[in-house]
């Protein structure tokens, strides 16, 4: 049987920095990134709000290497931020911060987002989490792009943790998302029938000023412009490394098991983008407590259900991915709820939201 080839991986989070004494979200005035930068090079930047560092991964080649990676980025930009008394969080929102409270970060790349979407850009104080995925050939990566995006809601229903905006319960599992919302070039992909298409959809968007570079295509899973990776950015940022890596795990299973169906002149079913939105919209509002749509069945079925049947689809080839014990990690998950289920837990029992943040920037630290 023909080898699988290595699907590299790069992992990209971003971080909240945390003022100790207010718990409030607080302008790190570019020290950290560029204390970081000595240690780093590029793998720390500046994002749009003085509140958040961005790292990423080198090219790793599997799941174990970008694991020791996380593990060293998290440790110093805690570390760095200790420095300036700061502490650092991972969630995809922060439970009480205000945006029109937080700087945006001096930069010609910023200034020129804001011009454009306004208060849009200004207001999108949220943190995720992209995994890339190594794929020489674009064809075949724009091919496993449209089969990914059925299985984008039950990855990102385990990713959810970002249940608060500006101090209110939303009601929902991942806020996150319905900010971003108000960007354009945002959410599912559409379906593209070739290379070429995708490509003439992309220098359009040029040509015409929507965009000055394919980069400012915001979807939720993107065959990258530049690297031959297929991109999924559709996941809140996690609490801990260990939920960081059984996500990415499942998402590099995913493209594995659909370059596997590839091989042997098969593919996965493609279905309608507005089916896969009401899924979408179910893991936004309820995460893996509620339920989604067997689109094969054409029925509704437990959330948990349908991950667990993914843990199946994808299972012939975690262990030649080396990423069993990552993988695993979903059990977990699934026994002990995802990161908003745990800020959710916290909220209740305290009835304050400084514990919530508290219990953030403690979970950040958590295997390091």
């Amino acid at each position: 049987m023909k080898k699988l080839p290595a699907f590299t991986l790069g992992v990209e989070e971003e971080y909240q920095i945390i003022d100790p004494e207010t718990r409030d979200l607080r302008s790190h005035l570019s020290k950290i990134v560029d204390g970081a930068k000595i240690i780093l090079n590029e793998q720390v930047k500046s994002e749009m709000h003085q509140s958040v560092v961005e790292v990423g991964t080198n090219i790793c080649k599997n799941v174990a290497e970008a694991e020791k990676e996380i593990k060293f980025l998290r440790t110093k930009i805690v570390e760095l931020a200790d420095k300036q008394n700061l502490i650092v969080g991972g969630a995809g929102t922060h439970p009480f911060s205000k945006w029109q409270d937080q700087p945006i970060t001096d930069d010609p790349r910023y200034h020129n987002i804001v011009n454009e979407l306004q208060d849009a850009a200004r207001s999108n104080l949220i943190f995720g989490m992209h995994c890339h995925v190594g794929i020489e050939n674009r064809e075949i990566g724009l091919q496993l792009m449209n089969q990914a995006c059925y299985f984008l809601p039950h990855i990102f229903a385990l990713s959810t943790n970002s249940p608060f905006w500006e101090g209110r319960q939303t009601g929902y599992k991942s806020f996150r998302t319905k900010v971003f919302d108000k960007f354009p070039r945002t959410g599912l992909p559409e379906y593209f029938d070739s290379l070429a298409s995708y490509d003439n959809f992309l220098d359009t968007l040029v040509k015409t000023n929507c965009i000055d570079n394919p980069k400012k295509i915001w979807w939720d899973l993107r065959l990258h412009p530049f690297y031959d990776t297929i991109e999924f950015r559709i996941c809140d940022m996690s609490l801990t490394v260990e939920e960081t890596m059984c996500i990415v795990s499942v998402i590099q299973a995913v493209v594995a098991k659909l370059y596997k169906l590839n091989l042997n002149n098969m593919s996965f079913n493609i279905y309608r983008l507005a089916l896969i939105k009401e899924n979408k919209f179910r893991a936004a509002r309820y995460g893996i407590e509620g339920h989604m749509i067997d689109f094969g069945l054409q029925k509704e079925v437990e959330t948990r259900m349908l991950i667990l049947e993914l843990l199946d689809f994808v299972d012939d080839v975690v262990d030649e991915l080396g990423s069993r014990e990552h993988i695993n990690y979903v059990h977990q998950i699934l026994k002990n709820g995802t990161g908003a289920a745990k800020q959710l837990s916290v909220f209740k029992e305290t009835n304050d939201l400084t514990k919530v943040v508290d219990f953030i920037t403690d979970e950040f630290t958590k295997g390091l």
